[in-house]
C-alpha cells in the first residue's frame, strides 16, 4: 500500500473526497505516493480558515513572521538532497537539477524572511499646512495560489514565500500531477509553527478547487502559473469579481546567434536552453534565430551535442535528460514532430522514442532545420525537447524575426559584439533578456515576468513580489 498523504487544512491533515496516484515518469511502475483531492467543501473550508486567520497573522509579529519563515527555509536547504529526489522522482527533472531546484526553493523562503523586516513606507509633507502624509503597504488578504507541475517546489516557493511574508493567508493548489513537493513544503510550514488556518493545501482537479477559489468571493487575489488558455479563462472569471490576478504562462522564446559568437559558447547556451529539463521550461529556446555565416558549423555542432546526450532514469547518474512528464505530453511532443514535417521542415536528429531499463515517458531530443515564423512548431508552445532554427540574413532580420511572437517571456542572444548585444538588450520584446547564456534560469532575488501572452499583472520574485502581494494605503493625519 502506498502512503497517503493528505489535504491540509486549519492546522489539520484531512483526506480528500478521493485519491490520486502520484507515478514517477521515469518508471511508470513506481508510485511516489497517493494523494489526497479536495472536493468543493473542503476547498470552501480551507478558505474561510484562511479568512479567519488572516487578522492575527497580517498584525501580528513581524519577527515571529520571519523566523517561520526562515526555518522553512534552513529545512528545505537541510533536506535539498532528499527533496531534489522526490522532486526527480515525480516531475522527471535529473537529479541534479532536482536538488538545484529545492536549494532555490529554500534560498527563496530565506529571502523573503529578511523581506519581512525590511517592509517600508513614505512620509510626506501635504500640501495642506500642518498636515502629515503616510504610504504604507498592507497585505491583501486571502490569496489563492495555482502551481503548475514543471517547477514542483521552485514556483511554489516563490509565491508561497512572498505571500506569507507580506501578511496574506494562503489557499494553495499544486498541479495534479506532482503534488508530493507542495506537499512537503505544507509538511515543512507546520513544523515551523506556521499558526493553523494560514497556509492550506488543497490538492485535486483544477477543474474543482481551482474553480472553486477563482470564483469564491473571500479570495481576494489569484496567482496562477500554466497555461495560455486556462489563465485566460481564469483571469476572466476572477476580473469579474474585482479580484487581483497574476498570471504567468507561455512562452516561444528565440535565441539569436550571430556569426560572431563564440561557437563552444552559442552551442552551449542553445542546449542547455533549449533542452535541460526536458524542455519542459516556459523559459526554453524553442526557437534558434541563427545568421548564415554560422548556420551550418552552428547546427552541425548542436547535432553532435545532442547525439552525446544520455536520456535516461532521471536518477541515475550522468542522465542529461530525464524523461517527458507523462504520456499526455510525449504524445503532444511527437504530435508536434508530425506537424513540423508536415510543414517542410527536416528533423536532422531525435525525436525517436527511447526505450531504457525502466519504462518511462523518455523520447531523444529533437533539432529541426529550415523551419521558418511562420510554422507552427515556431509560433506554438510545444513544451518539449524539441526546438526549430530558423536561417536569417543579418541582426536587422535576426531581432524581427525574434519579436514576431505572440509571447515576451524571455529572450537570449550569443554574439561578442557590445554593439548588438547593447541594441538587442534594449529592443528584444521580452521580460527577461540574455546575452550568452540560457534563456532558461533567472536568479531567485530578480523579477520574473514577460510581456505580451507570456504574462499579466506584476511581476514575481525578489522586492517586485510585493507589487502582487501588497496593496497600497495612503493615510493623512492632521494636528
Amino acid at each position: 500500500m502506498a502512503e497517503l498523504f493528505k489535504n491540509l487544512i486549519n492546522g489539520e491533515w484531512l483526506a480528500g473526497a478521493s485519491v490520486s496516484v502520484n507515478r514517477n515518469p521515469s518508471d511508470t511502475s513506481d508510485v511516489v505516493g497517493e494523494y489526497a483531492q479536495a472536493d468543493v467543501a473542503q476547498t470552501r473550508t480551507a478558505i474561510a480558515a484562511a479568512g479567519e486567520a488572516f487578522g492575527a497573522w497580517s498584525t501580528g509579529s513581524i519577527q515571529e513572521r520571519a523566523n517561520i519563515l526562515d526555518r522553512a527555509g534552513n529545512e528545505i536547504i537541510a533536506r535539498k538532497d532528499e527533496l531534489g529526489a522526490l522532486l526527480s522522482r515525480e516531475e522527471g527533472k535529473t537529479l541534479p537539477e532536482g536538488i538545484g531546484e529545492a536549494m532555490r526553493a529554500g534560498q527563496i523562503f530565506k529571502f523573503f524572511a529578511g523581506e519581512v523586516v525590511r517592509q517600508s513606507g513614505e512620509k510626506l509633507a501635504s500640501v495642506r499646512p500642518g498636515v502629515d502624509i503616510e504610504i504604507t503597504r498592507e497585505p491583501v488578504g486571502v490569496v489563492g495560489l495555482i502551481t503548475p507541475w514543471n517547477f514542483p517546489i521552485a514556483i511554489p516557493a516563490w509565491k508561497i514565500a512572498p505571500a506569507l511574508a507580506y501578511g496574506n493567508t494562503v489557499v494553495c493548489k499544486p498541479a495534479d500531477l506532482v503534488p508530493g513537493c507542495a506537499w512537503a513544503i505544507a509538511d515543512i510550514l507546520v513544523r515551523a509553527s506556521l499558526p493553523a488556518g494560514v497556509f492550506n493545501l488543497v490538492m485535486g482537479r483544477g477543474s474543482v478547487v481551482g474553480e472553486t477559489m477563482v470564483n469564491h468571493p473571500d479570495v481576494a487575489a489569484i496567482s496562477f502559473t500554466g497555461s495560455v488558455s486556462t489563465g485566460r479563462a481564469l483571469a476572466a472569471k476572477a476580473i469579474a469579481r474585482m479580484a487581483k490576478v497574476q498570471l504567468e504562462m507561455g512562452g516561444k522564446n528565440p535565441l539569436v546567434v550571430l556569426d560572431d559568437a563564440d561557437l563552444a559558447v552559442a552551442v552551449n547556451v542553445a542546449v542547455q536552453g533549449s533542452y535541460f529539463s526536458t524542455g519542459q521550461r516556459c523559459t526554453a529556446s524553442s526557437r534558434l534565430i541563427v545568421t548564415e555565416g554560422i548556420h551550418d558549423r552552428f547546427v552541425d555542432a548542436v547535432v553532435e551535442k545532442l547525439k552525446s546526450l544520455k536520456v535516461d532514469n532521471a536518477l541515475t547518474p550522468g542522465t542529461d535528460i530525464g524523461p517527458v512528464v507523462d504520456q499526455s505530453q510525449l504524445d503532444q511532443d511527437m504530435k508536434y514532430l508530425e506537424i513540423g514535417k508536415a510543414e517542410g521542415a527536416t528533423l536532422v536528429v531525435g525525436g525517436e522514442r527511447v526505450q531504457r531499463a525502466t519504462e518511462g515517458f523518455y523520447m531523444a531530443p529533437a533539432l529541426f532545420t529550415g523551419a521558418t515564423n511562420t510554422m507552427r512548431i515556431a509560433r506554438e508552445e510545444i513544451f518539449g525537447p524539441v526546438t526549430a532554427v530558423l536561417r536569417v540574413k543579418n541582426y536587422d532580420e535576426a531581432l524581427a524575426v525574434a519579436n514576431d511572437t505572440e509571447f515576451g517571456l524571455a529572450s537570449g542572444i550569443v554574439t561578442t559584439s557590445l554593439k548588438y548585444s547593447s541594441h538587442f538588450k534594449r529592443h528584444a520584446q521580452a521580460g527577461m533578456v540574455m546575452v550568452n547564456l540560457p534563456t532558461a534560469g533567472v536568479d531567485y532575488h530578480v523579477p520574473f515576468g514577460g510581456r505580451k501572452g507570456s504574462s499579466y499583472g506584476s511581476r514575481e520574485q525578489g522586492r517586485y513580489a510585493a507589487e502582487f502581494f501588497t496593496t497600497v494605503k495612503t493615510a493623512y493625519t492632521a494636528p
